[in-house]
Order: C-alpha cells, then sequence, then structure tokens
C-alpha cells in the first residue's frame, strides 16, 4: 500500500498513529530523524572538544583566511549551528533536514576545496543524500507548522 493511501502527515490522532505502525516509510522517517537530530548534536558538541577529531584540521585554509578569529574560534560557531540544526530536525524535520542538508553541501564544498579530504566529501556527500531523503519523507510525515490535521 503506498504513502499516499494512508495519509501519513495526518499523524495527529491516536488513530492515525496506530494506521502508520508497519508502514516503512514512517519507519525510515523515525529513523533518520533520529540519526539526523543526534549526529549533528553530538557532531556541534565535538567542536567545542574535539574529542572525536581535531575539527579545525578540516577547514580549507581560504575559509580560515576570510574569518575573524582562529580556526578554532570558527569551530564554537559551526557548533552551535549543528547544535541547533540537530535540535530542529528533533522537533521539526519538515524545517530541520533541508537546513542539514545544506550545511553538509557546504561543508562539502569546503571539503573539496581543502586538498586531500574527498574521502570526507563524499561520505558527506552520502549524508547529505540521507539528509535529503528525511527532507522529502517529512514533506510526507510531518505536516507544516500551524496545520493540525483532525
Amino acid at each position: 500500500m503506498n504513502a499516499a493511501a494512508h495519509a501519513p502527515a495526518r499523524a495527529s490522532t491516536a488513530s492515525a498513529r496506530d494506521a502508520l505502525r508497519g508502514d516503512a516509510g514512517y519507519e525510515a522517517f523515525l529513523m533518520l530523524r533520529l540519526a539526523f537530530a543526534a549526529a549533528p548534536i553530538l557532531f556541534g558538541l565535538d567542536k567545542f572538544f574535539n574529542v572525536m577529531v581535531d575539527w579545525p584540521t578540516y577547514l580549507a585554509p581560504w575559509i580560515n583566511d576570510l574569518v575573524p578569529g582562529s580556526a578554532q574560534n570558527l569551530m564554537y560557531v559551526v557548533g552551535v549551528v549543528e547544535i541547533l540544526a540537530g535540535v530542529l530536525v528533533a522537533v521539526k524535520p519538515r524545517y530541520g533536514a533541508p537546513l542539514v542538508a545544506a550545511w553538509l553541501a557546504g561543508i562539502i564544498f569546503n571539503l573539496l576545496t581543502a586538498s586531500g579530504w574527498y574521502d570526507v566529501a563524499l561520505r558527506d556527500f552520502g549524508l547529505m543524500l540521507g539528509a535529503l531523503t528525511l527532507a522529502r519523507l517529512a514533506w510526507a510525515y510531518d505536516p507544516p507548522l500551524g496545520r493540525h490535521e483532525a
């Protein structure tokens, strides 16, 4: 049965939520929502501690030359943006997922212009496709703000 037959974005009632149980599209939406909420929050927090990796090393030199302060100072700003993006995905993936996809596109551009990070850029391209998939699923399963269906 296709997703349109369920009217999945109308999951505001208990019976509608029950109808979504077992819907593969909805389950994929939930998994991607969790992943794209948790990952940006965790990576954003790590921008302040550099436990997973030394984040400033991924910054293209030309970007570092454009911004005031050090590369680590920019990573603090990046961390805040990533945390906020992850929270937005958790709360309202219809709006958060496109933001994360656009953010990943910017990261990919940075990595492609900083020689030597092509493998990481390719990985982030895969993540961007996942974020775009979440955005598409959110159009089906996450109603727009201000629109509540009975």
